[in-house]
């Protein structure tokens, strides 16, 4: 049917259908199931092509409106056909480079959706049943792929860097040496001190974090104050492509533990050393702290408590790498959701509390409730008010199978002590007693000898228990081939491409861990068992190695308990193993 047809039809012309419509053009197309890229995808002719077909009508309509279809192409930078053809990749890869959402672009383009949809011969409404659903619904209908959770995290751009980085480089591409060859280490030069292990964790956020380290637009637009056009050239193109190398998650470290080594040009590798060293300091310090509650705790269970303690997005990472390091689960359900960490916790003071009336608080009530909605296995706080009248309420209440009880605050030895007896006499002997209250590896070691069943740790955990950093340092240990090294006095380092390997007796118990040039086999080592340390990881820009969360919570029980006994001190002391550097 030709557009005059179609007009003659219509009760009312575009215009007037459009002002008669209660809803907005910006509210139909919030509720539109198609996106306008999908619709601009399907179109089968672009708006020029539609008006060179359609009849006369059409031009007297064009000449009524103040800029005609031509001068506003003339005006846009591409028409929508080249802007199409323009862009090689999908629309949920350019919705991941892309700071803008769609609205926004909308929002910027000169020729406005109204004027658009004036234009074409179709009705929204013929179009909108044609259409599949949008991008938006699509993404809440499909599981969440690795790529689809990292959009939804907060942003991570490679503006999540230091400034120096980005000098270094512009330096480099002038005088010619940024695409030399490089090797780049991470390791520490020594553990906080008194500490003697670390634990490894974070080596998978890195890798995520790296297929995702791209300068978009509006991140160009800034680093343009200080860049020159070529810089920022480079960068707009940029994508790692080179190799690393490291330990496993969980894996423990010393001294000079190559943990992390990354290889490729100068120009690409200078520019993760922020990104490396802000997620493996974080995470390899919650890791290692954690490890010394789980040693402390002997066999019995530890819950992550810390989100209200840290960032929000720090309380993820901490939840994580506490689970790795042995941890039960968390509280934080983000970790459940994003790691598989299980997700544990009841009540809160605030619950019993609610249940007060003008005649007083009545903590029978809060359980009774507390137990109606979550079973007679759930752990019921008892230290609100008084803490004997609570355990008597508490088993009044959820009977002789009641999971557990909390306590948190007071002497905690003290009363585990009492409310045990006071279980016990109410014939409640498998109800379990969970203590929190600032619990740290020192508080929880003293607690050994109490009848506590499991230890609930906050603060302590997600500050690194008195180190919040583990110490790490990025550092240029080879250029083309050959070895270079800082002389620095107290922050030297070992020049060239290294590997690991830690020495075991029969029995399994480590005695020294062995860092050789990678290029040659280790020292001899009669009667010890040589195991290697760094694995590759990524190839060439792309993850070869698939990350568990299982393997790495193995990794660290069997390492732990593979230490001299002296190592498992939380004394303050030397490393559990030397290192023993083999020069290049």
């Amino acid at each position: 049917m030709g557009t005059d047809e179609r007009l003659r039809e219509e009760p009312a012309s575009t215009d007037e259908r459009l002002r008669e419509e209660p809803a907005s053009t910006d509210e139909r197309l919030r509720i539109e199931p198609a996106s306008t890229d999908e619709r601009l995808r399907e179109e089968p002719a672009s708006t020029d092509e539609r008006l060179r077909v359609e009849p006369a009508s059409t031009d007297e309509r064009l000449r009524e409106e103040p800029a005609s279809t031509d001068e506003r192409l003339r005006e846009e930078p591409a028409s929508t056909d080249e802007r199409l053809r323009e862009e090689p990749a999908s629309t949920d890869e350019r919705l991941r480079e892309e700071p803008a959402s769609t609205d926004e672009r909308l929002r910027e383009e000169p020729a406005s959706t109204d004027e658009r949809l004036r234009e074409e011969p179709a009705s929204t409404d013929e179009r909108l049943r044609e259409e599949p659903a949008s991008t938006d619904e699509r993404l809440r209908e499909e599981p969440a792929s690795t790529d689809e959770r990292l959009r939804e995290e907060q942003a991570r751009t490679a503006l999540l860097t230091d400034k120096y980085e980005l000098t270094m480089l512009a330096a480099a591409l002038r005088d010619g040496t940024a695409h030399r060859r490089t090797t780049f280490e991470v390791f520490a030069r020594r553990l906080p001190e008194g500490r003697r292990y670390g634990v490894v964790a974070g080596t998978a956020r890195f890798v995520e974090a790296l297929a995702q380290f791209r300068f978009d637009d509006t991140a160009l637009a800034l680093l343009a104050d200080f860049l020159d056009p070529d810089v920022l050239h480079y960068l707009a193109d940029y994508a790692f492509s080179g190799d690393v190398d490291g330990y496993a998650e969980g894996e423990l470290y010393f001294p000079g533990s190559p943990v992390l080594s990354v290889h490729g040009t100068f120009a690409e590798c200078v520019l993760l050393e922020t990104l490396a060293l802000s997620i493996l300091n974080h995470d390899c310090a919650i890791a290692s702290a954690a490890a010394r509650m789980v040693s402390a705790a002997e066999g019995r269970p530890l819950i992550e408590m810390g989100s209200r303690r840290t960032h929000e997005r720090a309380a993820v990472a901490a939840a994580r790498a506490a689970y790795i390091a042995g941890f039960s689960g968390s509280s934080n359900l983000e970790a459940q959701r994003r790691y598989g960490v299980p997700a544990l916790g009841t009540s809160a003071h605030a619950f019993t509390l609610l249940h007060t009336s003008a005649d007083g608080p009545d903590e029978r009530a809060a359980f009774q409730a507390q137990v109606d909605a979550l079973g007679v296995g759930t752990t019921l706080l008892v230290d609100t008010y008084d803490i004997t009248a609570g355990v008597a309420n508490a088993v009044a209440v959820a009977g002789p199978g009641l999971g557990a009880v909390r306590i948190d605050s007071g002497d905690l030895g003290v009363l585990a002590r009492q409310v045990r007896d006071q279980l016990d006499g109410l014939g409640a002997p498998d109800t379990r007693i969970v203590v929190t209250s600032d619990l740290d590896e020192f508080a929880i070691a003293a607690l050994r000898a109490e009848p506590v069943d499991s230890y609930g740790v906050g603060t302590s955990l997600v500050t690194g228990s008195g180190a919040p950093t583990a110490g790490m340092v990025y550092k240029l240990v080879e250029v083309d081939g050959v070895p270079v090294a800082k002389r620095s006095s107290h922050k030297e380092s070992h020049g060239g491409r290294k590997q690991a390997h830690r020495l075991a007796k029969p029995t399994g118990t480590v005695v020294e861990e062995i860092v050789h040039p990678a290029d040659r086999p280790p020292p001899e080592t009669a009667g010890l068992t040589a195991t290697a340390l760094s694995h590759p990881l990524v190839r060439d820009g792309r993850p070869v190695v698939e990350f568990d969360l299982a393997s790495a919570r193995a990794r660290v029980a069997a390492g732990l308990h593979s230490l001299p006994w002296d190592g498992l001190k939380l004394s303050r002391g030397e490393p559990a193993i030397p290192t023993r550097m083999v020069q290049a």
